[in-house]
């Protein structure tokens, strides 16, 4: 099994990340915006393995979009267990992040930085905010600590609000055709992206949704090579 992960495509945004943050310019509240299935969440936790790594042995592949799965930061990202990471996302249970995670989230914005190095909240699906999460959320972005950064993901199907997106600056995610299919034959290790029924390939169908369709389709037996949008 290799030791890297690859992300492929937004190589262009994702390095002018790298340059704002190298020229210490990076704002401190960020929205990833795009549709859904695209890769925003990974394009995250490589952004972030490139900042923690640098120092770090098996630092961040820059040149190839690739992380190192030996080093110490991934490792940690891995397991949500990084000290100078928060992530928040809807709970299995709970119809909308609810108000109690952004409250604990404020104690981990008030905390010391470990190693004096850059904190990070990382808020998955956006959408999921109710108002109360949202109105409670708004009050800690508007006047974060120093050294704590916000990335806020959100899918372009969903609208959020007005008074979060105002104060963050947005980077518009998106994937073209040969990316699309890239990725999908990665995953299988295999060239599969051609096999599939033109009714889904001359779509702008995200790679998760393909990924999802064809392990559903081997499971159930479905003929994924002659399967129709309308079957």
């Amino acid at each position: 099994m290799s030791n890297f992960k690859k992300l492929i495509g937004h190589n262009y945004i994702f390095n002018n990340l790298v340059n704002l943050y190298n020229n210490n310019n990076l704002p401190n509240k960020l929205i990833l915006s795009g549709k859904k299935g695209i890769g925003k969440s990974l394009f995250a936790k490589h952004f972030l393995n490139y900042i923690f790594s640098l120092n770090e042995d098996y630092k961040y592949d820059l040149k190839n979009f690739q992380i190192n799965i030996l080093n110490k930061s991934n490792i940690l990202l891995e397991n949500n267990s990084h000290p100078n990471v928060y992530k928040i996302y809807k709970k299995k249970d709970n119809k909308n992040i609810e108000i109690s995670q952004i409250r604990e989230m404020n104690e981990f914005q008030n905390f010391s930085s470990f190693n004096n190095k850059l904190r990070f909240v990382i808020i998955d699906d956006l959408e999921n905010l109710n108002l109360n999460s949202a109105n409670s959320l708004l009050k800690s972005i508007e006047e974060p600590n120093d050294n704590l950064f916000f990335i806020l993901i959100n899918n372009t199907s969903s609208k959020i609000p007005e008074t979060i997106k105002s104060r963050c600056i947005e980077f518009k995610l998106f994937l073209i055709q040969k990316d699309i299919k890239l990725i999908v034959n990665n995953y299988f290790n295999d060239n599969i992206y051609d096999e599939i029924s033109k009714d889904f390939n001359n779509f702008y169908i995200s790679p998760s949704f393909i990924i999802s369709l064809i392990i559903f389709a081997k499971n159930k037996n479905i003929d994924y090579k002659n399967l129709s949008i309308e079957n």
